[in-house]
């Protein structure tokens, strides 16, 4: 097995997560992109030391940005919202 801090690259913070932080009820990470769910689960379970009741992962496609006349696109990434079992909850601040 893989080193769990090579398979939860770092929590996602925007908007849309914070209204399900405060709940306590999903956090959503980046994760590495050849992680599959039973990974996934196994390296927040060892490094947050809770429990996880449903893993989801979702392919976040890169954005085009543009710079004078080239025109790219930034890196997309895998992610994955993470549902915890009632009472535990994760400080990711």
């Amino acid at each position: 097995m893989k080193d769990p801090h090579t398979i939860v690259l770092k929590p996602l913070i925007t908007e849309k997560c914070s209204r399900g932080m405060e709940k306590h009820l999903a956090y959503t990470f980046k994760v590495a992109s050849d992680a599959n769910r039973i990974d996934i689960r196994r390296a927040v379970e060892q490094i947050f030391e809770v429990k996880v009741k449903k893993v989801n992962t979702s392919w976040q496609r890169g954005k085009r940005k543009r710079v004078g006349r080239s025109i790219g696109t930034t890196r997309g990434y895998k992610k994955a919202i993470i549902t915890l079992v009632p009472g535990h909850k994760i400080d990711v601040y």
